[in-house]
């Protein structure tokens, strides 16, 4: 059975370019724009891991990992932070994210991050 990436972003361009990647390297993608859908995603979807924009409207991306590790079913969904700010790494995993990818995103460096969690 192919694993599913929720690929949480608020910019529609960048959304659909990590789908692409992520769909090319044989995952099937779940999308969210924001923390509020990034949630709702994860209840009802049960995604297989999250690459979860930090810098978003709405609800953030670290707030969104602080509640879905909440959730029933969920709270062992690897959840990783895709930021473009250097300094939050620390915050991203007191969030309960377990890596961080920089942007812009390096798409060989995504392929091995996936590869890693969802093997």
């Amino acid at each position: 059975m192919m694993k599913s990436v929720l690929v949480v972003e608020d910019y529609d361009d960048i959304r659909t370019m990590m789908k692409i990647m992520v769909q090319m390297y044989g995952y099937n993608v779940i999308e969210a724009r924001d923390g509020y859908e990034a949630i709702e995603k994860a209840k009802s979807q049960a995604p297989d891991l999250i690459l979860m924009d930090i810098a978003m409207p709405l609800m953030d991306g670290l707030s969104a990992a602080r509640i879905i590790k909440t959730l029933e079913d969920c709270e062992d969904i690897p959840v990783i932070a895709v930021t473009a700010y250097r300094n939050m790494r620390d915050e991203a995993f007191e969030a309960g994210c377990v890596e961080v990818i920089d942007k812009p995103v390096e798409f060989p460096h995504l392929k091995k991050v996936l590869e890693q969690h969802l093997a």
